[in-house]
């Protein structure tokens, strides 16, 4: 393998499999919440919407269900 490599003649391509990865969807959140995660995303340098992402995925990884009583 070469030391250096020269990249600057290199055209870019978007990657064929994003599709895949994630799906765009519109949904509504409370400002206090995108307010939470813009504060952490500030702190850890990741994306906001990332972060949601992250924590959704761990509620379905560890099947968190949301615990709802009415009074």
């Amino acid at each position: 393998m070469r030391r250096e490599y020269d990249l600057s003649r290199m055209a870019g391509r978007r990657n064929p499999y994003a599709r895949r990865l994630k799906k765009q969807v519109t949904i509504r959140l409370g400002e206090d919440v995108i307010a939470y995660f813009k504060g952490l995303s500030e702190q850890t340098g990741v994306p906001y919407q990332g972060l949601i992402n992250l924590y959704l995925r761990d509620c379905v990884a560890h099947q968190r269900k949301l615990s709802m009583t009415w009074k």
